[in-house]
């Protein structure tokens, strides 16, 4: 059996003040840091073959952090990186909500956006594909672990697992440094396994933009 676990990057300043990151190469601050230590710390358990980053810093620190426990090297993805959010990058989601508020309506009910911001089909192709080649690329058996972003993770999984969108919006949003793990067999395809795993917090979960 094949094993994928999906890990949302770890925390930032724009994460903590609900400010849109999309494709913006914003870093992991200390939180964020300490919360992929803490992450890498229960990761290293499950015995990883192999580890997958966006190339935004905020994914791709995470992953160092597994990294270094591990001895792995990373592999670079980017088609792992977030959804592109177009003029929402850079603001607060209050913001968005003036300056836009047909787009944050729509994006509230989990319907296409429009705009310059990149389609939830697309996201989802993009990200599952490369879930898929990340799965090709492991040993028979093996575990991959693929470090990305909030909107990527849900929608990347969601595409993988042939779930409409109505489904998917059932899921809660990943917290920073929270993961989901996937299996796959002959038999019955790609399952969940788990979802939303990780380190203790106690803070608000902040939106996957």
């Amino acid at each position: 059996m094949s094993r994928l676990i999906v890990w949302r990057h770890g925390n930032t300043d724009w994460n903590a003040s609900h400010r849109v990151q999309g494709q913006t190469d914003v870093p992991l601050n200390a939180v964020g840091r300490q919360q992929a230590v803490d992450a890498s710390e229960l990761l290293i358990k499950m015995r990883p073959d192999m580890i997958v980053s966006s190339d935004l810093h905020r994914a791709a620190d995470t992953a160092a952090a597994l990294a270094a426990l591990s001895g792995l090297t990373i592999n670079y993805d980017k088609r792992f990186r977030e959804r592109y959010f177009g003029n929402w990058q850079g603001l607060t989601m209050a913001e968005v909500a003036e300056l836009y508020p047909d787009q944050y309506e729509r994006w509230t009910h989990g319907q296409e956006v429009g705009g310059e911001v990149e389609t939830l089909a697309d996201l989802g192709r993009r990200v599952s594909e490369a879930l898929h080649a990340a799965a090709e690329l492991s040993p028979p058996g093996g575990t991959v672990v693929v470090a990305t972003h909030g909107a990527a993770a849900r929608q990347g999984i969601g595409h993988l697992l042939g779930w409409p969108l109505e489904q998917l919006r059932t899921l809660r949003a990943l917290q920073n440094c929270h993961w989901v793990e996937l299996t796959h067999d002959r038999e019955r395809g790609w399952q969940v396994a788990a979802y939303n795993v990780g380190p203790f917090t106690d803070r608000p979960v902040p939106p996957p933009v």
